[in-house]
């Protein structure tokens, strides 16, 4: 069987040793004579699995016992919704940075809810090329939190270090880059990512959230929307997405074993240096139209001089089993999601291609 390469934004790449796993598990788990997927969500069987997913989760990224860790449903979407209904007050208002597609959607779920604070929009113009700087950034010290979206899978952006929000609780959408670097858990009140970009399938949102912001939550909301609902239950207050919790625990396991978040930062790096200096050294054949100081380690985009030539370069990059390269469909262009699970020896075929090409 031949593997192709998959530059896919998401549902996207899994590193190979986990979906291996899964092979070999898939018909009997823990020789119980069944797959994970037909166990009871209540049985010891799955809740092995459901366990070491999240101790997981709390090892790689250091997790400090002031924060929960949550596996929910939903995705990222669902999250736009729920952490204005848990954290924002009839009298509060929240601020929201706008860096991309993805967070102007967060904004038109939080105004439902409540009032919204648009702190910063670096998309005025119809284009998110940056990512802004702090003093740009008009926050409200009373707001009840402040929301941004660290990476930009559409735009190709990504926030290389994160903005002082002081005593407001700093709240981000991690969807396409959590896990790309050592992270400090404890400057978050909330953090929240749909898996399928970074940390496994599509079907699961991981969420982690500091305790006390939750004890400050709203309860006059239904319990399957509350965060402490699911702190209480350990994510077990429903029928949790058994398979997707399982493929995490997979997922996390050969990151441990790979050497951990400091060793997918170092190769996430190499990737992106390589990938854009390819582009940067192509004599404008190639371009990105992202600032370099603000171009995205997981989610790379550029443009050919035609769209002529950009879809003609995805027809030419599939046949060579180089797929996913093809830019939303909003943008156009071409992108290359290198997540963590997408090997340095992809992107050397890719910049090999890109050379071949022009």
């Amino acid at each position: 069987m031949a593997r192709v390469m998959n530059f896919n934004p998401g549902p996207a790449t899994l590193p190979l040793a986990a979906l291996e796993r899964a092979q070999s598990e898939f018909l009997d788990i823990a020789g119980s004579g069944m797959s994970v997927m037909e166990h009871s969500h209540r049985g010891k069987v799955y809740e092995a699995v459901h366990n070491e997913a999240i101790a997981l989760v709390e090892e790689l990224l250091a997790v400090p016992d002031t924060h929960a860790v949550l596996l929910l449903q939903g995705g990222a979407s669902q999250q736009f919704a729920t952490v204005p209904m848990n954290f924002l007050g009839a009298d509060q208002s929240a601020d929201y940075v706008v860096t991309g597609s993805w967070s102007k959607k967060a904004v038109s779920e939080a105004k439902i809810v409540g009032k919204v604070n648009i702190a910063c929009d670096v998309g005025k113009d119809g284009k998110f090329t940056r990512i802004p700087k702090q003093e740009e950034l008009k926050l409200d010290p009373n707001a009840a939190y402040v929301h941004i979206t660290t990476n930009n899978t559409i735009a190709g952006s990504q926030w290389m270090s994160y903005p002082d929000t002081g005593s407001v609780p700093l709240i981000a959408d991690m969807s396409s880059d959590i896990m790309w670097r050592p992270l400090d858990v404890s400057k978050f009140g909330l953090i929240y990512a749909g898996a399928q970009k970074n940390i496994g399938p599509s079907g699961l949102t991981l969420v982690i959230v500091d305790k006390a912001l939750v004890a400050k939550g709203r309860t006059d909301i239904p319990n399957i929307f509350r965060y402490s609902t699911h702190v209480d239950n350990n994510s077990l207050y429903n029928t949790v997405p058994t398979f997707p919790v399982y493929m995490l625990r997979n997922v996390m396991a050969a990151v441990k074993e790979a050497g951990g978040l400091a060793a997918m930062e170092k190769q996430n790096l190499a990737k992106a240096e390589l990938l854009y200096s390819a582009i940067d050294g192509s004599d404008g054949f190639y371009r990105c139209p992202v600032e370099a100081g603000s171009r995205s380690v997981m989610n790379v985009v550029f443009n050919l001089p035609t769209p002529e030539q950009e879809a003609d370069f995805v027809a030419k990059a599939t046949a060579k089993g180089l797929v996913g390269l093809k830019g939303h469909r909003s943008v156009g262009g071409i992108r290359a999601s290198i997540y963590n699970a997408a090997p340095l020896a992809w992107v050397e075929a890719l910049v090999s291609f890109m050379k071949e090409y022009k």
